[in-house]
């Protein structure tokens, strides 16, 4: 009897891991968040019983306490259950949160990581976090704070890192983490993207700079990166390509017409 605390990644279902894949055809019970593809529930064991646990902003259904209780209850139980998470499990999924709990109960436990989307969703948009010359770090935030704690984000220190800042579940909080990072100093015009349901096919990005972050309203799930990256995309001139190519009508990895006419080698 063990719980698998396994990352689904950033959404597209060819991104899980292998043994993400294995678990999911393997599970008795599947206790999974809102906004887990339906394409990776599609994974699962067709005996599994599936368990939607996800937190909707301002409702106590699905507290934390609850779902730890769950998690026991199912693992106490079930031979194989597994805990899929949006994401990777350790970074700001509660993970670490169900491990004790489990643990403390006498509940083995796997933890199975997954592709972050702090990460992913960037590389995704051809942004790359760091880059030599450009970004040598990266700072990743939550937007959602523990209204329990007292712990605050500094965003006066982060505005002074000089690193890229990538920030989860912000969508709703982007204007007043623009005021908060310019009145900290960082500058107005500082570039910012905002990428929307990332490696999925309705994934949609918008480049804006931080003084206009949060003009509109964003849907979730939104990664918000600031910083001089977010002004980058490393995969234009491959786009381009492709564009290109579409109109002249030729595979890029042949010959173009004219250099076969000409003798080129093929």
């Amino acid at each position: 009897m063990t719980v698998h605390l396994v990352g689904a990644g950033p959404g597209d279902p060819d991104l899980l891991t292998m043994r993400a894949v294995t678990l999911l055809s393997q599970a008795d019970v599947v206790v999974h968040d809102r906004l887990v593809d339906g394409r990776v529930l599609a994974s699962t064991a067709p005996w599994a019983e599936l368990i939607d646990v996800g937190k909707v902003p301002g409702s106590r259904r699905n507290s934390q306490s609850e779902i730890n209780g769950l998690l026991v209850d199912r693992g106490r139980r079930f031979d194989t259950v597994v805990r899929l998470k949006g994401g990777d499990p350790f970074v700001f999924g509660r993970g670490g949160e169900e491990a004790e709990a489990l643990v403390a109960a006498g509940v083995p436990v796997e933890v199975v990581p997954g592709i972050s989307s702090s990460v992913a969703a960037p590389a995704a948009a051809g942004i790359p976090v760091t880059m030599r010359g450009v970004a040598s770090g990266v700072s990743i935030v939550t937007a959602h704070q523990d209204p329990a704690t007292d712990r605050a984000l500094d965003w006066t220190a982060l505005a002074g890192a000089g690193t890229t800042l990538v920030i989860l579940m912000g969508a709703a909080r982007a204007a007043s983490i623009a005021e908060r990072l310019i009145a900290g100093g960082m500058r107005p015009d500082t570039p910012a993207a905002v990428i929307t349901a990332a490696t999925c096919p309705d994934q949609t990005l918008e480049r804006t700079r931080l003084d206009r972050l949060g003009a509109r309203r964003l849907r979730n799930p939104s990664t918000i990166v600031i910083g001089e990256v977010a002004g980058r995309n490393v995969l234009a001139a491959l786009e381009a390509l492709d564009a290109v190519d579409s109109v002249v009508g030729f595979d890029a990895t042949e010959p173009p017409p004219d250099a076969v006419a000409q003798g080129a080698p093929s």
